[in-house]
């Protein structure tokens, strides 16, 4: 599996381009004058389709000759699928805005500053017929519909899990508190080295929604709509976790490998390293702490200039077929975009998609790009720009 290393110098970058609107202000969540209609009808393919996915989302079996739902495809449609892989969501916009990329399986934090950059376009729901198989709950979603307007396709969806060593904790942690207040663990030896935090500023979000449980003067309602006082609070909490963070994980095979060699014995994760340890006999587990989590729902999301249209409408239908659904969710622990896949898939089982999460739903605070409307009336919450500012200066140690 191939992944892309993120470093701080392109988070620096980042603010020159996709994170900012004009004037350094963050675009606003609301789609850009149309500028010509969605596809009419499907031509021939292109030959060809490029896709910027999270790692684990575009298996063609080269991991495991179990999971791959790109060879068939290729076949029957001529399309071959090339796949540039992104470690964060801030990247998968970059990459975006520089162009050449049919699809990319968007999530919350990043979907809505395509649209309202005009880097993807609507998609004609006429034109996928699975589109009506697709779960109720994700289908006029607020991560890819504006003005009633549909710009993408749901994939897959999940929570951001604590991950956690079985041997130091005999019994699941209850707090994501393991990871933000240095305290000594079941096994005796203080936390502090020993735990790892995302690299990426939406991770913000899981500091306000540890603090609106345990701070609620604050008054957090949405952990993406902070105020200044708010984010200041999730900003200390973060320079306090800062002393106890051995390494901020973006790659996902490294945050494995960590776990299995460097002694990393808790940290925010997602289903999909939890999975591939337990494959591998590690001795891991996750779990639903009791302030909640935050979590992502994917689209897949058609480029706006996309120089391979009717491949790229033919993978978007492919994307909704059950049997890459429940493909998918098996590999990666996360949960069909369709209800249909969670039955008879031998790979993720009867009761893969119970496991993984499908009855959750409401139980997740979704990623959302933070906006200085804080949607509830207010107006003085702070844009993601500055998420990414202060993020930076935290993990650098300042």
């Amino acid at each position: 599996m191939r992944t892309r290393a993120f470093h701080v110098v392109f988070g620096v970058l980042l603010l020159m381009s996709g994170a900012c609107g004009k004037g350094g202000e963050h675009a606003p969540e609301t789609a850009p004058a149309s500028q010509g209609g969605p596809l009419q009808q499907i031509g021939p393919g292109e030959g060809e389709v490029s896709i910027v996915a999270w790692a684990g989302y575009i298996e063609r079996g080269e991991t495991d000759k179990s999971y791959d739902w790109v060879t068939g495809f290729e076949k029957e449609t001529g399309c071959k699928v090339n796949v540039k892989t992104a470690a964060t969501s801030d990247e998968m916009v970059a990459l975006m805005n520089e162009g050449g990329f049919d699809l990319v399986t968007a999530s919350g934090d990043a979907s809505n500053r395509l649209i309202s950059g005009g880097k993807v376009q609507e998609v004609n729901l006429g034109l996928i017929p699975s589109w009506s198989t697709v779960d109720d709950r994700l289908k006029d979603a607020p991560w890819h519909t504006v003005d009633g307007k549909h710009y993408g396709v749901p994939y897959q969806w999940g929570p951001n899990v604590l991950l956690y060593n079985r041997k130091v904790f005999p019994q699941p942690p209850t707090s994501w508190g393991v990871v933000f207040t240095e305290q000594t663990l079941p096994d005796g030896k203080s936390n502090k080295g020993r735990v790892q935090a995302y690299d990426g500023p939406i991770y913000v979000a899981d500091a306000a929604l540890y603090l609106k449980h345990h701070r609620p003067e604050l008054g957090i309602k949405d952990p993406y709509a902070l105020n200044r006082d708010q984010l200041n609070a999730a900003l200390d909490l973060l320079r306090q976790q800062r002393k106890l963070v051995g390494r901020y994980w973006h790659d996902a095979m490294v945050q494995i490998d960590d776990f299995k060699n460097e002694g990393v014995v808790a940290s925010s994760s997602w289903p999909f390293q939890v999975n591939q340890l337990q494959a591998a006999n590690a001795p891991a587990a996750s779990v639903i702490p009791e302030e909640g989590v935050t979590g992502w729902a994917d689209t897949t999301m058609l480029h706006a200039d996309a120089p391979h249209p009717n491949c790229a409408y033919k993978w978007l239908e492919h994307s909704l077929s059950p049997k890459l659904q429940g493909d998918l969710a098996a590999w990666f622990g996360s949960v069909p975009a369709v209800p249909a896949a969670c039955e008879g898939n031998a790979l993720l089982g009867a009761k893969g998609c119970e496991t993984n999460g499908f009855n959750d739903f409401d139980k997740i605070a979704f990623w959302k790009t933070p906006t200085a409307d804080c949607g509830d009336g207010r107006k003085d919450c702070v844009p993601y720009h500055e998420w990414v500012t202060n993020y930076i200066a935290v993990i650098g140690g300042r």
